[in-house]
């Protein structure tokens, strides 16, 4: 009968249909994978290449490490003459150009970096007799060094440092220096310091190099400390998954030392 004949090319279009809708199916798990791969090095390019611009392009390069300013020229002979004077003997406190801080090579997602931190609030004295060092020490308020990240600081504060159960840090020379032969005024010299470094609530004993520069003004020294952060039972600041740091870093400083 007419009308149990099957509408014409109906069959032909289910079919149609269902290779269009197995093709469809097919092609779903393939640009699915497709979306997973580009995310992952959507957030691989990310985790590299984030860093790399905060780092190089935002935050820029790490403060150079402090030292001794270039000394003024003078005549020769002015050199001489001050290079062989004793005027250095008295007692000197640490002025207001007097600056300490750390270095801490750190990495972010692969990344290198040095977190430098720095404080002005220092205070300093020398004791000077004749040409020899007989006492010095300086101390920083730890609260006060501070570096261009504020998440950094934060963790300086607390967990690392816990400035609030340990608000200073301190330098004290236990071994004199001799200065003999004084430099002339502007050369710098090197000596060896020797002395107690409290850091955390643990002083420990540490010998360093560091420079000594006569000037116009006064004298400055500049130095800096190795910190094995074991020693002073300072935590690793590295932040698991996030940053990680080396075991230990630099205490530098730079003092502008004038006559009391």
């Amino acid at each position: 009968m007419p009308g149990n004949e099957p509408w014409p090319g109906g069959r032909d279009r289910v079919i149609k249909r269902k290779q269009e809708v197995s093709a469809v199916s097919s092609r779903g798990p393939r640009r699915s994978l497709r979306w997973v791969i580009a995310a992952v090095a959507v957030v691989a390019v990310l985790a590299v290449g984030g860093p790399y611009v905060f780092f190089h392009f935002v935050e820029g390069s790490a403060p150079a490490p402090l030292s001794l300013k270039a000394g003024a020229s003078q005549s020769a002979s002015a050199s001489s003459a001050q290079g062989n004077s004793d005027s250095v003997a008295g007692s000197w406190k640490a002025g207001s150009g007097s600056r300490v801080g750390y270095r801490v090579k750190e990495v972010l997602f692969g990344q290198a970096h040095t977190a430098v931190g720095r404080s002005s609030s220092v205070a300093g004295q020398m004791m000077i007799t004749g040409t020899t060092v007989n006492t010095a020490s300086f101390t920083v308020k730890m609260v006060t060094i501070h570096t261009d990240s504020s998440q950094r600081d934060a963790q300086f504060d607390g967990r690392i440092m816990d400035v609030a159960a340990y608000p200073t840090g301190t330098f004290t020379l236990t071994k004199p220096i001799r200065l003999a032969p004084l430099p002339a005024l502007g050369a710098a010299k090197t000596y060896t310091a020797t002395g107690n470094l409290t850091l955390h609530g643990q002083t420990r004993p540490v010998t360093f190099p560091l420079k000594a520069e006569r000037t116009a003004s006064g004298i400055d020294v500049a130095g800096s400390i190795p910190v094995l952060f074991s020693k002073w039972t300072i935590p690793n600041p590295s932040f698991t998954g996030f940053v990680t740091t080396q075991n230990h870093g630099i205490l530098e400083f730079l003092l502008d030392f004038k006559q009391a």
